[in-house]
């Protein structure tokens, strides 16, 4: 079973070595992390692999989360961060890891859930998968080599976020309302691409798919408990209805 310590959810996006897999369990557990979700394994699941690597950090593979994409894997959560260099085209909060753990303490303390989102070890993540996260965290690297390997990435927010040394238990601080979860977020955008799509919004046609992953990344952007979001569904239905009317 995991440990009752509140603590971020770690995801790594389709890791492509069960090497890699196991070397970040490793480096979970050496600070304290056991909520490990893995989205569409290169080399399926279960992996001998990442078991030999993992050592003495094996109970995180067997308790691991297995999704078949990002979607899924930050459903219930209510903040997503993605380590990644700042992608082109995307506006997001930048952070430091400190500044990153520290604000993932801060969130957790008010009953959040939050996850960390980590990328496939060549490529990194595709804006796809970024436009889900809220804020992105980016390592201050030589930039004349600023490539991490996916442990690497592991050990730098745990370490910080073992540093900053969070209570094993903490209450819910609800004066702003219930945080929405991801999940609501992505039906609110879900319903806005749809009757955006009837009004015939995105166009011209070859610009569509990028307006609609900036609209996205516009809702995960927004802090939203689920009266905001309840109110912008009722917004859109109103709109459309006077639309009929007229």
């Amino acid at each position: 079973m995991p440990s009752p310590t509140l603590q971020p959810a770690y995801v790594l996006i389709r890791p492509q070595m069960g090497e890699n897999i196991g070397a970040a369990a490793r480096g979970m557990w050496n600070f304290g992390l056991d909520r490990m979700r893995v989205v569409a394994p290169r080399d399926g699941w279960p992996n001998q692999k990442a078991v030999a690597m993992a050592s003495g950090a094996g109970r995180l593979l067997d308790e691991a989360q297995i999704f078949d994409d990002t979607g899924g894997a930050v459903a219930d959560c209510d903040y997503v961060y993605a380590t990644t260099a700042r992608p082109r085209g995307l506006t997001k909060l930048v952070l430091t890891p400190e500044a990153a753990m520290a604000d993932a303490r801060a969130r957790i303390s008010q009953g959040q859930k939050v996850a960390v989102m980590f990328g496939p070890e060549r490529s990194g993540m595709e804006n796809d998968d970024i436009a889900r996260a809220n804020a992105i965290i980016s390592v201050p690297v030589n930039p004349e080599f600023p490539s991490l390997n996916l442990a690497q990435c592991v050990l730098l927010t745990g370490y910080e976020w073992r540093r900053a040394d969070v209570p094993s238990a903490a209450s819910r601080v609800d004066a702003l309302g219930d945080w929405a979860e991801q999940i609501e977020i992505e039906k609110l955008s879900e319903h806005y691409e749809q009757r955006l799509e009837t009004a015939g919004f995105f166009f011209p046609e070859h610009k569509a798919e990028n307006m609609k992953v900036n609209l996205r990344n516009l809702w995960s952007r927004m802090p939203m408990t689920r009266a905001d979001v309840q109110m912008l569904h009722g917004i859109m239905r109103q709109m459309v209805r006077w639309k009929e009317r007229g």
